[in-house]
């Protein structure tokens, strides 16, 4: 459980629980770990765009193709016109489109990480001179099987600078009865911990422009208070629908600023009223620029980053206090309920939901 552990951390010298012995997350004395700022104001352009979904291919490399290409006119188009970028964010999926398709269906609509559309995005990033941010469904052969859900950070270079895993998915939350079946550091955490390092639980950025995380977790308060205490100033998020309230509140909540890109969706879809959005705001939840509607757009904000840095610590949680009820707080759904051999792992959305159901502690214990 995230929050008892980092106040140990917080409070003390590394933590030792269940034989792992955990770095130093938090600073104990309010403070943050940063590289030097290039410079004073940096510019955040949000990209939101319509994407192809792969269903729509008979062969999904001609629609990752296709969507690539979309992505490059948006870069160009980003990096055209208006302020100069510093970073430019994408949604949750700009190459693959989101896809309720089976498992064995959906592996083919993957990418990897690094691949031919990551490389192509670092000549544009380098072009630009700006980092561009994006998530995707992604396949690796060191997870056989598994649909992960990454967002990838390239650099002005065009290197690879961070791939942020999904923290997790949201349980419980459809209303058609399903679950979201992609992997993420919640269901296989101890493996996944064992191969990245401890410091991959909540992983920070630290760039010339300040610190960034990027996550498309949703409705998740403790997961964007555990960035803000290791010291995130700029957070960045990717999604297929969200809350406005959610993102406002966040970033009020924790003293750092942020940036929502959400999909669109074909203004025939079903989904089309909840398309789009996207926006910047502030550290006290106010709106810096927000796009209109179900529409392909560029929104841009200038974040005077150094001003925001200068005298900055972490917030004030009341964790100490409060630690009595987060330690006998016991989650429904284990860790690691994803670590299984490729043949068990669920199918569909209700496979998932099935499957959370044998685990759940709340509904067997």
């Amino acid at each position: 459980m995230i929050l008892p552990a980092m106040l140990g951390l917080a409070l003390g010298a590394c933590a030792e629980e269940g034989g792992r012995q955990w770095p130093q997350f938090v600073d104990a004395r309010g403070g943050y770990e940063t590289v030097p700022l290039a410079k004073d104001t940096v510019v955040v352009k949000v990209v939101q765009n319509l994407a192809s979904n792969m269903e729509d291919f008979d062969d999904p490399q001609v629609g990752l193709a296709e969507n690539l290409d979309r992505m490059e006119y948006w870069i160009e188009t980003a990096c055209s016109q208006g302020s100069k970028p510093d970073f430019i964010l994408f949604n949750e999926f700009p190459l693959t489109g989101y896809s309720l398709a089976p498992r064995n269906e959906k592996i083919d609509y993957t990418i990897t990480i690094p691949g031919p559309e990551t490389d192509r995005l670092g000549e544009l990033a380098n072009s630009c001179d700006s980092y561009i941010i994006f998530g995707s469904y992604a396949r690796d052969e060191e997870w056989p099987s598994h649909i992960l859900s990454i967002n990838t950070v390239i650099d002005r270079q065009g290197e690879i600078a961070a791939e942020f895993w999904k923290t997790r998915n949201i349980k419980r939350f459809s209303t058609d009865g399903g679950d979201i079946p992609t992997t993420t550091v919640e269901n296989v955490h101890d493996r996944y911990l064992d191969r990245y390092g401890e410091e991959q639980l909540i992983p920070v950025l630290r760039t010339e422009f300040g610190n960034i995380a990027v996550s498309t977790v949703q409705l998740d308060p403790f997961v964007y208070a555990a960035f803000a205490m290791r010291g995130v100033e700029i957070m960045f998020r990717t999604a297929t629908l969200f809350s406005e309230t959610d993102v406002r509140a966040i970033a009020r909540y924790n003293n750092m600023y942020s940036a929502m890109c959400n999909i669109v969706f074909p203004n025939d879809s079903p989904a089309a009223s909840q398309g789009g959005n996207s926006l910047i705001v502030g550290p006290n939840g106010s709106v810096l620029a927000q796009a209109a509607g179900n529409n392909e757009a560029v929104i841009e904000a200038e974040i005077p980053i150094a001003e925001f840095r200068s005298g900055r610590t972490i917030q004030r949680y009341p964790l100490e206090m409060l630690e009595p009820v987060f330690s006998q707080y016991r989650g429904e759904i284990p860790l690691n309920h994803l670590d299984l051999p490729p043949e068990q792992l669920p199918q569909t959305r209700l496979d998932m939901a099935a499957l959370l159901d044998r685990v759940s502690r709340w509904l067997n214990e």
